[in-house]
C-alpha cells in the first residue's frame, strides 16, 4: 500500500523522522500509557452528553445500539473527588474516602483559578446535573455505524469554519493540500486538527464491527475501511499526508507532556482515589511515562510560535485559542453519544496540551511544596490529557498492525 511506502523520513515543521517515533512509541511509551489509563484515576471521565448543538438544529441522537454510552451510577464511582463535590452521596457510605477541610479548600481554590486560565476548550461544569461520569474502559472507542451526512457535517464545519486553511483548499474534506502562504502557527493548527481526524479514523478502522451474529459481537481491524480512508488511490493522494499529520500531533502532545512533568513531580500532587497504595503506584507509573517523554531526543520546538511582534503575536494566539474552543463546542453536535464522548475527551486533551505549551514560564515558577494560584490543571484536564495522548499512541501502534496485515495479504 503506497501510503506506507511514502510514510517515511523527516516531518515538516520539525526535526524528527517517522521511524524514530515508531520505535519510541511502540516499545517505550505504548506499553506504559496503556496500563496507566486503565487505573481508576484515569478511567472515569465526567462529561455532559446532553448539551444541545449550538450551531444548527438538533438532529437527534444516533439510534444504533453501539452509539449508546452507559454512564456510571454515581454510587459506583467510589472516589474522593466524587464524595467531596457530589452531595447526593452520603459520606457515611465511604467515610475513609472523605476529603479533609484543607483538601476541600485547596480544590475550591484551584477551581476558582481554573476559570481564569486560558483554556483552549470549554470545560464541563462538574456540578451540572446533566454531567455524568463515564467508565472509559466499559465504553471503548470503536466503529459504531455512525456515518453519513450527520457525521460529515461535523467535520465539514470544523474544516470550513474553524480551521486556518490554505486559500487553495476549497473542499472541506480536502484539508491536507500543501499549505503555502500560511504562517507556522496557522499551519500547526491545521495539521493538529487533521492529525486528530486521522487518529480517530484509525481507531474506527482498528475496532470495526466485523460480525454481529448470535451471542457476542466480533470487533477487529477492517483493511477495506482503512484503505478507503488512507490509501492514496482512494483519497486523491492525501492518505500519506493525513498519516503524517497524526505523527505531527503526536509530537505536539509528547512535547506538552515533557513540559508538564515538573507539575506532577511535586510531592504533594496526589492522584487521589482513596486507596493510598493504588494512588502511589499510579503516580509512579505516570512519572515513568512523563520521564520517558522527556528523554525523547527530537522534540518539536514550540519556541518559534508566537515569537514575532508582541501585539500581533498576542492577537494570533487569541485567535488560535478561540478557533480551538469553537471546535470543542462543535463536538456537542455529534449525534453518536460514544463518538461525542471520545471526540470531547480528545479535543479537551489536545486543548490541555496547547495550554501547557503556552504556559512554560508559569510551570517553571510553581513552588515545590505548596499549591499555587498560577498554573493549575483540573482533574478533567489531567484525565483528558493522558487519555488523549494514549489514543494517539494507540493509533501509531495500530498503524504497525495494519502494515503487518497488508504485508500478509499480498
Amino acid at each position: 500500500m503506497l501510503c506506507f511506502l511514502q510514510l517515511t523520513g523527516v516531518l515538516d515543521d520539525c526535526f524528527c523522522d517517522i521511524e524514530s517515533i515508531d520505535v519510541f512509541n511502540n516499545f517505550k511509551i505504548y506499553p506504559h500509557i496503556r496500563k496507566l489509563v486503565e487505573r481508576d484515576f484515569f478511567r472515569y471521565y465526567k462529561v455532559n452528553l446532553k448539551r444541545p448543538c449550538p450551531f444548527w438544529p438538533d438532529e437527534g441522537q444516533c439510534s444504533i445500539k453501539d452509539c449508546h454510552v452507559e454512564p456510571c451510577p454515581e454510587v459506583r464511582v467510589q472516589h474522593a473527588w466524587l464524595i467531596c463535590f457530589n452531595l447526593t452521596i452520603p459520606k457515611k457510605l465511604f467515610p475513609s474516602l472523605c476529603c479533609s477541610n484543607q483538601t476541600k479548600e485547596a480544590f475550591a481554590d484551584w477551581a476558582h483559578h481554573d476559570d481564569a486560565q486560558d483554556h483552549f476548550c470549554g470545560l464541563d461544569d462538574e456540578m451540572s446535573p446533566e454531567a455524568e461520569h463515564v467508565d472509559l474502559l466499559l465504553n471503548p472507542e470503536r466503529y459504531t455505524g455512525y456515518k453519513g451526512p450527520s457525521a460529515w457535517r461535523v467535520w465539514n464545519s470544523i474544516y470550513e469554519e474553524n480551521c486556518f486553511k490554505p486559500r487553495s483548499v476549497y473542499r472541506p474534506l480536502n484539508p491536507l493540500a500543501p499549505s503555502r502562504g500560511l504562517c507556522l502557527e496557522k499551519r500547526v493548527f491545521y495539521r493538529l486538527i487533521s492529525g486528530l481526524h486521522s487518529s480517530i479514523n484509525i481507531h474506527l478502522c482498528a475496532e470495526y464491527l466485523l460480525d454481529e451474529g448470535w451471542g457476542k459481537s466480533v470487533w477487529g481491524p477492517n483493511l477495506h475501511e482503512f484503505r478507503q480512508r488512507f490509501d492514496p488511490a482512494e483519497t486523491k493522494g492525501e492518505g500519506t499526508r493525513r498519516l503524517k499529520n497524526l505523527y505531527f500531533l503526536y509530537l505536539i502532545e509528547l512535547r506538552a507532556l515533557s513540559k508538564v512533568t515538573p507539575y506532577f513531580e511535586r510531592s504533594f500532587i496526589n492522584l487521589y482515589t482513596g486507596n493510598s497504595q493504588e494512588d502511589s503506584s499510579t503516580k509512579e507509573l505516570l512519572l515513568q511515562v512523563l520521564n520517558e517523554t522527556k528523554a525523547f531526543p527530537m522534540h518539536f520546538d514550540e519556541s518559534s510560535m508566537f515569537a514575532g511582534h508582541k501585539i500581533e503575536s498576542k492577537t494570533l494566539k487569541e485567535e488560535f485559542r478561540l478557533h480551538f474552543k469553537n471546535i470543542s463546542r462543535i463536538m456537542d453536535c455529534v449525534g453518536c453519544s460514544k463518538c461525542r464522548l471520545w471526540g470531547t475527551l480528545q479535543t479537551q486533551g489536545l486543548g490541555t496540551a496547547l495550554r501547557i505549551l503556552f504556559s512554560e514560564k508559569e510551570i517553571k515558577k510553581l513552588p515545590e511544596n505548596s499549591p499555587s494560584k498560577g498554573f493549575q490543571l483540573t482533574r478533567q484536564e489531567i484525565v483528558a490529557l493522558l487519555n488523549g495522548f494514549a489514543r494517539l499512541s494507540t493509533s501509531i501502534k495500530e498503524l504497525h498492525n495494519f502494515r503487518t496485515l497488508l504485508k500478509d495479504q499480498r
